[in-house]
């Protein structure tokens, strides 16, 4: 009978280390001996979320730190003690640009939130809430003399968070604006919760005031739930008011770093969803080693002749090889630690509990001041740890940039992405038919019919060079392709693509054999036809529960990458070398760039208003241009520029059974089929869109304006002689004819978001009004931006070199806090990709500018120098621009015009450059015909030229008959960069010295 109800009774067993069942085990000394049989043995159930029937409210605290600057590691140590989920920090007494000090306060795992006082020293409210919460920040409103910062918490069910501090100065007038604020928030959330330093004596006999604020806040629905003093002279000073939410008062807390008690509360709210429930299965990236993978492929040689059987030959005996040598193991969740936190650190903090609860029992000034003693120290010795761990791990890292700028990150982004409740399979869903729906409901609003446009279409090429067949790839072409590019791994790829990559002897043969059957028959594997997507939020200040707010990233297979780099350099060659693409489309092009579009621009629009012309720049927004190709149209216009036969195929092949999925937390949503559009993350997608969009600009010049594109970017202008009253008929007729082109392109233009800009004397505007677009009125406005530069209506670019300079100094400051962990050469690397690279953006366009905008950008350099060399302000800075070799902003425009103009002289850049400039060629036999001088414009050209010389044609030529003639020889441009920073070098420093 015993032994019956033994065998009939289910025991509960582990679901072993990895995730399985265990195995049955004889129980050492078991009374019986039997073994476990398995059909009485039931699974542990898997945990859903953490979420459980015992759990707890969520928690928060808050405290008034009366200045975090020296309290960053005590502060970091009572939020982690307290297990809080929200921590609410008033009178942080920080700047709003010191964000290392914000980081440092904050506990591992947690973003942070700040409002800093705008004038004046002291004052500053901080929210330190979990990453792993589901959360978004809300615009501080202006209320005089109130300092507030707020939050969004949950996603069902939210509740909205304002901290707000009131400094004891405030004049009583101060309330009355909070008050009208929180009006507004009660409207627009009904869960609310406003809490902080309101600085009134809110206490058992009340002021006034606080009889005013609390009866008010009534009247709005709010709560008051503090009781009992908050500071240490007696006073309630520290207030929580809540609608629509229970709080839950724990007693208030002593602390020996502030005058203010600090209060907990549990909040009667849904707790916000965090990560947990199912491990992430993943490969130790410890146990890939080459060697050993290379040795699992040693018989690597991919089943069958047809291109199915040879793509899941090579996929299935890569996961093979990559699953002998590091098996997939399960990871689980694990909070975020700090890896600088020695042993050492952790005995200090002991020691500091124990004198503050003899301090808490005590209550006496020896006890407190013992206590703050040795918080001091702690804190140096937590900074002291913290430097040396961080200084090791970026001398580390200094070689690997994406690396080292990761730990900078995490010193001084307070931020971080917000959870998108990974564990929900529904969560992946929805993102993805999010991004599929909106390219159906752009397509929807447009015709279907597109006989309607085939007079717009560029004309078919009746003869001509072709491209209908791919050259075969030789294996020296495969270890070329195979090294080319970064290694990016997809989901789907069966191994990391660094490590083959690292075994190109053993994958040389398989993976030509691929390539060649795949363009010689136009075929493209239909198993490398799906993307991986992955959401990012476009700016971290949106709504993340918002699904418009983000953008889709997608990943591809490693060696659907390698066959389309393949086709891309014979595809391209071909293209270059009939010039088959328009020569104003910079996009994507070797040699091209954004720089290069924008000087050939405003060297036509300065020109124009130097011969007392005006202009119109009209700056056109498509949406989601790539995703909205029409498969048809591009195999129409791949035929006009010369690809037929097994090429055009291929790439119909390419475009054609397409599909995406999306993936979160380990998590893929089901596949969602592309109708349309060239794929996000391909190698090809930009030289097909460029192909695409040819016809465009070609439309656009055959109305008399011009034209330059970047991608998907298309800037039109009409240079206009004088100052119209109104715009000529012909822009007009264009616009319309750009509208309908795109119209029966089935691209979606976006008349609202499109810019136009008037450029001429400020007094002798457009009288009449703009044509329209699409049916909305143009506007012109004061400023636009272009490829990242801002101009405005005289060229001037004083709004450009105010934009750079404000990001300049805020990413220099940046520096000076992160300087104490790095290393001068780190130091350097920082700044010169944080600072130097917003200096050097697009200056070839600030040619002749006045000395009062150059100097902004020379004193943002001669900071980042005084920063990097630890030089005072004392210090004259030649000498320390001298020792970094650093040229002035002056000699590095000149540099870069330079540059730009060696590149097109000798066909390293665009053709549109290389029109504006011709060599000197005198009338007679001179000595100075073969000299390499280029012809300067005259007077009668341009008179910008005796004057600033602001345009490139104009001072691209004298610059370059100023160097040296054994300079202007070189025709290497390596070499050529060398002699002339040399020679820019000498003329800012050593003439200046003689």
């Amino acid at each position: 009978m015993e032994v019956g109800l033994r065998l009939g009774i289910a025991t509960v067993v582990g679901r072993g280390r990895y995730g399985g069942g265990g195995r049955c085990h004889r129980r050492r000394g078991s009374r019986y001996g039997y073994a476990r049989t398995p059909s009485n043995l039931r699974p542990i159930p898997r945990d859903e979320g953490r979420v459980s029937k015992d759990y707890s409210p969520p928690s928060l605290v808050l405290c008034n730190a009366r200045s975090i600057g020296k309290k960053t590691a005590t502060l970091r140590d009572f939020f982690t003690s307290q297990e809080v989920d929200l921590a609410c920090v008033t009178e942080t007494w920080v700047r709003e640009r010191e964000t290392v000090t914000l980081r440092e306060m904050a506990p591992p795992g947690f973003s942070v939130l700040h409002q800093s006082r705008t004038v004046g020293r002291g004052g500053g409210v901080a929210l330190l809430i979990r990453e792993d919460c589901s959360f978004r920040a809300l615009p501080s409103p202006s209320i005089p003399g109130i300092e507030c910062v707020g939050l969004v918490w949950g996603s069902e069910v939210s509740l909205a968070v304002w901290l707000v501090y009131r400094p004891p100065s405030a004049p009583a007038a101060t309330l009355s604006g909070l008050l009208e604020a929180v009006a507004g928030w009660a409207l627009e959330f009904p869960n609310l919760l406003v809490l902080g330093d309101f600085n009134i004596h809110a206490d058992a006999t009340p002021s006034s005031q606080a009889l005013d604020l609390v009866s008010s806040m009534a009247t709005l629905g709010l709560s008051q739930f503090v009781s009992g003093p908050t500071h240490q002279a007696g006073h309630t000073l520290d207030l929580i008011f809540g609608a629509g939410i229970d709080v839950i008062m724990s007693p208030s807390m002593k602390v020996p770093w502030s005058d203010h008690y600090a209060l907990k509360a549990r909040i009667d709210f849904p707790p916000p969803p965090c990560l947990g429930g199912e491990p992430i299965w993943a490969r130790p990236r410890r146990l890939m080693d080459p060697d050993r993978f290379r040795q699992a492929l040693r018989d690597l040689a991919p089943p069958g002749d047809s291109l199915t059987e040879l793509v899941e030959g090579w996929n299935i005996q890569l996961l093979a090889a990559i699953d002998e040598i590091a098996p997939r193991r399960p990871l689980r969740h694990r909070r975020n630690r700090a890896p600088w936190f020695t042993e050492e650190l952790r005995k200090m903090k002991r020691d500091l509990r124990r004198l503050e609860r003899v301090w808490r029992g005590a209550r006496d000034g020896a006890s407190r001041t013992s206590y703050r003693v040795f918080m001091k120290t702690y804190e140096m010795a937590v900074k002291a740890a913290k430097k040396s761990y961080f200084l090791a791990s970026i001398a580390s890292a200094s070689s690997r940039p994406a690396q080292l700028f990761s730990i900078i990150r995490s010193l001084t982004s307070l931020e971080g992405q917000p959870n998108l409740n990974s564990n929900s399979t529904h969560s992946c869903e929805a993102f993805a038919s999010s991004f599929a729906e909106k390219v159906l409901l752009l397509r929807h609003d447009l015709p279907a019919n597109l006989d309607t446009m085939k007079e717009l279409e560029a004309p078919r090429l009746s003869s001509g060079p072709v491209l209908d067949h791919f050259d075969r790839i030789s294996p020296a072409d495969v270890d070329r392709l195979l090294q080319a590019g970064k290694p990016t791994t997809c989901p789907l790829d069966p191994c990391p693509s660094w490590l083959i990559r690292a075994c190109p002897d053993e994958v040389r043969g398989p993976l030509g054999d691929i390539i060649n059957l795949s363009l010689g028959t136009g075929i493209f594997p239909g198993e490398l036809k799906e993307a991986v997507v992955r959401p990012l939020l476009k700016k971290t200040s949106l709504d993340p529960l918002d699904l418009s707010n983000y953008r889709p990233v997608s990943n591809l297979p490693f060696l659907g990458k390698v066959i389309e780099r393949a086709v891309a350099e014979q595809l391209g060659r071909f293209l270059d070398e009939t010039s088959a693409l328009d020569p104003f489309q910079s996009g994507f092009r070797a040699g091209h760039g954004t720089e290069t579009a924008l000087v050939a621009l405003t060297d036509d629009l300065r020109r124009q208003l130097d011969r007392g012309g005006s202009g119109l720049l009209i700056l056109l927004d498509l949406s989601a241009a790539f995703d909205m190709v029409d498969h048809e149209l591009l195999d129409r216009r791949l035929a006009d520029v010369g690809i037929q036969g097994t090429v055009l195929q291929w790439l119909r092949s390419f475009l054609s059974g397409r599909g995406q999925r999306v993936a979160l937390g380990g998590e893929l949503s089901s596949r969602h089929s592309l109708v349309c559009g060239v794929p996000q993350g391909a190698i090809l997608s930009p030289m097909l869109f460029n192909i695409f969009m040819r016809p465009l600009a070609q439309l656009v010049r055959s109305f008399g304006l011009g034209c330059h594109q970047y991608a998907d970017d298309t800037q039109l202008y009409l240079l206009m002689d004088g100052h119209p009253d109104s715009a000529p008929d012909t822009l007009t007729r264009c616009l319309e004819a750009v509208a309908g082109w795109l119209r029966g392109s089935r691209l979606k233009l976006n008349p609202s978001k499109t810019e136009v800009l008037w450029l001429g004397r400020s007094d002798m505007g457009l009288r009449g009004q703009l044509p329209s677009l699409a049916g909305v009125q143009l506007v012109p406005a004061s400023s636009v931006k272009s490829l990242g530069v801002i101009f405005d209506t005289s060229l001037s670019m004083e709004a450009q070199i105010t934009a750079i300079t404000k990001a300049a100094f805020f990413h220099l400051r940046q520096a000076k806090q992160l300087a104490p962990y790095l290393s001068r050469p780190d130091l350097a690397t920082v700044i010169h990709a944080t600072v130097t690279s917003r200096l050097d953006y697009c200056n070839s366009l600030y040619v002749g500018l006045p000395l009062r905008l150059t100097q902004k950008l020379q004193r943002v350099q001669n900071a980042a120098a005084r920063l990097l060399t630890g030089s005072s302000l004392r210090d004259h800075i030649h000498p320390v621009l001298y020792q970094l070799h650093w040229l002035p902003v002056e000699y590095r425009i000149r540099f870069k015009v330079l540059v730009l103009t060696f590149k097109a002289l000798y066909g390293l850049g665009p053709s549109y450059l290389r029109d504006r400039l011709s060599w000197y060629v005198p009338q007679r036999n001179l000595r100075s015909a073969n000299k390499n001088t280029l012809k300067i414009p005259g007077l009668r050209e341009v008179r910008l030229a005796s004057t600033r010389a602001r345009a490139f044609s104009a001072a691209a030529p004298i610059w370059w008959n100023a160097l040296s003639q054994e300079t202007r020889a070189l025709q290497d441009l390596t070499s050529f960069r060398r002699a002339c920073k040399t020679e820019l070098f000498h003329q800012a420093f050593c003439q200046g010295a003689a």
